[in-house]
């Protein structure tokens, strides 16, 4: 995880503030709608619809296709509906309605019609048909039950015909709705100002008809319906809640209550309407069809109610559709309004500083993530956020979705751009600039801190590696410069492979020498052992080398290893101008006479006790001997790793045994059977011939009594 600064920071809230102050501006106003939508669909689906028909407070009476296709409707003329139209109200009033509102308007008559018939015009003969239907609107008006709508509008208004505003004494309300700038209907107008008063609308009557009360403005500005209080998010508006999709409201055929009422099932009429709010409309296909928040997931025009005397149409299905009837708008006004379930949505200061917030949440991940993690979380998190709004959206508290999702969205493609050009572009010089001096460690240290590196140091406890090519310069010397840039490169390259796969560090390189450590730059608290594991690794390399390299062939190179461990200073070390990550200690001295000692020992590989104690039972060894190297006084004892645990040879096996009894005969100044012991495998192990070669000696001329047995190492 990458480590931000004081600049990152500000960069994600500037990042954020612009991403979220363009989401939310009045162009991309349509965002909060589609978050309406969008809302209204998973609730929908995820949710489902679970609102009993039955209980609405509204119903619809519904002027649809099979009205037209019914007799004597069928092939009539609407205008000459109004008496039937006029008797099926009166049975709904009977019924026990609250109060009827019309969606549809019939702006003429046919009484009025002058078209010649004869010798008089055919409305001349057709006077006192509407009489009938006006006396059943006066009577239902005067019992404050109906209302007749109308199309507000300076161009092309539509208004019921005038006797029938007359018949319900200007009973006449405001059938228009309220559209976005999309063309969806998400709110619905509460009123409109006429002869300079706020007269309510047709469903926002309807609904205070039903409660008994009358719309009241507070205060504060608010509008305020039988002690509810209606959240506006627009002014003089409301906004719906499709809590049941269209389909929590029944939806009796016109024709089918003309029949009831020729019927005379006074009973049906008393079970469908006692009670409710009635509205009638047209839900033809072609006719009067709005989008709404529904139209992502799909709206109904309402459930169809029960039957009375006609038989349900073959094709009664119902199918989602974008479209649903204007009607059914209405409808669920009032539903919302005496159920007091209208939308609450967030004013524009709430969403926007929502926005932005969530927008810098992901400003932030951004900034300290790869931009695959990034892009993750994002999408974690838009998900639970949505899932959390669809909750609200439940308790038809709408928060805005779409606009944290886009605006994040933005922040994090903004983000990343940042990183690319400004904020990475100095860790991308780092790397690539000291790639291939400095451990990955360090660098990954320097830019987690933002800082350069600095003189400096701590103490740890590391094991030193040191390596070096036996007689390497006197075959140097047989060689091209090509051919020793080619095999250095080569060998090189196999040890520090080696090195650096089992944790360790290459501090540098001394011509044909290799120094390492292992437990820094990085913490491992393994790292003698693993210091031994490369080492062995590094010797069976070096013989795989020999034996199908190329650049090898014929060379019959050896090397030596030294190997210490102990407390060290690491850290940036040298002037002020120039310095290395690197390391000092009699550690480090010691580890540099060890891989000298080899030559004496013929052998590879040679361990200080430290190191061997630190590897616990990894390994099989052999002690060599005690020994005193240049530059300290000390004695250290010093070991021979042979294999893991285990893995040792046959003869690796048997030399370590006569070794160690050879040695113990040595230690106890038995050099007669010391030399007797370590002549035994003397011809496959240079260790013994040389010790036998020492205990002969001492055998012929004894050492002094205060003789102790350390061989004190002449050279480095």
């Amino acid at each position: 995880m990458r480590r931000i600064g004081r600049r990152d920071i500000v960069a994600a809230i500037l990042i954020a503030l612009v991403a979220g102050a363009v989401v939310t501006s009045p162009p991309l106003q349509t965002l909060q709608g589609l978050s309406l939508d969008i809302l209204t669909a998973l609730r929908g689906r995820l949710i489902g619809d679970r609102r009993d028909p039955a209980t609405s407070p509204v119903v619809v009476v519904a002027i649809d296709g099979e009205t037209y296709d019914t007799p004597p409707f069928k092939g009539s003329p609407t205008q000459t509906w109004t008496r039937e139209i006029g008797r099926v109200l009166g049975s709904i009033t009977d019924g026990g309605a609250k109060v009827i509102g019309f969606d549809v308007i019939f702006k003429n008559s046919i009484e009025q019609s002058e078209i010649p018939f004869g010798d008089t015009s055919f409305g001349a003969r057709l006077k006192g048909f509407d009489r009938d239907y006006l006396i059943a609107l006066r009577q239902l008006s005067d019992n404050g039950k109906l209302l007749l709508g109308e199309i507000l509008s300076n161009d092309h208004p539509d208004a019921p015909y005038p006797a029938q505003r007359f018949a319900v004494k200007n009973s006449v309300r405001a059938l228009n709705v309220h559209t976005d700038p999309d063309d969806v209907i998400r709110r619905m107008p509460l009123s409109f100002a006429i002869d300079g008063k706020p007269v309510p609308t047709m469903a926002v009557e309807l609904a205070a008809r039903a409660l008994g009360g009358k719309p009241e403005m507070t205060p504060s500005g608010a509008s305020e319906l039988s002690g509810y209080s209606i959240p506006s998010a627009v002014p003089n508006t409301l906004t719906l809640n499709f809590r049941g999709m269209g389909r929590d409201v029944p939806t009796f055929s016109f024709a089918d209550l003309r029949a009831c009422v020729e019927k005379g099932d006074r009973d049906f009429f008393r079970r469908a309407f006692d009670g409710k709010v009635v509205l009638l409309g047209s839900i033809l296909t072609f006719d009067d069809r709005k989008l709404t928040s529904m139209r992502l997931a799909g709206g109904y025009d309402g459930t169809p109610g029960p039957r009375c005397a006609l038989p349900a149409p073959a094709n009664a299905a119902q199918k989602a559709r974008s479209e649903v009837a204007g009607v059914f708008v209405h409808a669920t006004v009032v539903r919302n309004l005496i159920e007091r379930d209208t939308v609450t949505e967030l004013g524009f200061p709430a969403r926007t500083i929502l926005t932005i917030a969530f927008a810098a949440v992901i400003a932030c991940a951004a900034c300290m993530l790869a931009p695959s993690g990034a892009l993750t979380v994002w999408f974690v998190l838009t998900v639970m956020y949505a899932a959390l709004a669809v909750g609200a959206f439940v308790h038809a508290l709408a928060l805005p979705l779409t606009e944290p999702a886009l605006a994040s969205l933005a922040a994090l493609a903004m983000m990343i751009g940042y990183r690319f050009v400004l904020a990475d572009r100095d860790e991308r010089f780092l790397r690539k600039s000291f790639a291939f001096y400095l451990a990955p460690e360090v660098i990954n240290t320097m830019v987690a801190s933002g800082k350069m590196p600095a003189l400096g140091g701590e103490m740890r406890n590391v094991t030193m590696f040191f390596s070096d090519l036996a007689g390497f310069s006197s075959i140097a010397e047989t060689m091209t410069p090509g051919e020793l840039v080619t095999l250095m490169n080569e060998y090189l390259s196999a040890m520090t492979d080696i090195i650096e796969s089992h944790g360790g560090y290459v501090d540098k390189y001394i011509g044909d020498s290799i120094v390492a450590m292992f437990g820094a730059p990085a913490d491992d608290p393994a790292h003698a052992r693993n210091a031994v594991h490369a080492a062995l690794k590094c010797h069976e390399k070096l013989a795989e080398l020999n034996a199908n390299s190329a650049a090898f062939a014929g060379r019959g190179l050896s090397h030596r290893i030294g190997l210490n461990s102990g407390e060290a200073v690491v850290g940036n070390i040298g002037s002020h101008r120039r310095f290395n990550y690197t390391v000092m200690s009699d550690t480090v001295n010691v580890a540099s006479r060890l891989e000298g000692a080899n030559k004496y020992y013929g052998t590879a590989i040679m361990a200080s006790e430290t190191t061997m104690a630190q590897t616990g039972n990894s390994y099989a060894w052999r002690e060599l001997d005690a020994i005193r190297v240049m530059g300290r006084g000390e004695a250290i004892k010093v070991f021979e790793p042979l294999a893991g645990t285990g893995a040792e040879s046959a003869e690796q096996a048997k030399v370590a045994t006569v070794y160690a009894e050879g040695l113990a005969y040595w230690r106890a100044r038995d050099f007669a059977k010391a030399a007797d012991a370590f002549d035994g495998v003397a011809k496959i192990d240079p260790a013994s011939a040389l010790f036998a070669k020492r205990a002969r000696a001492l055998s012929a001329n004894p050492p002094p009594p205060d003789w102790t047995p350390v061989n004190t190492l002449e050279g480095k």
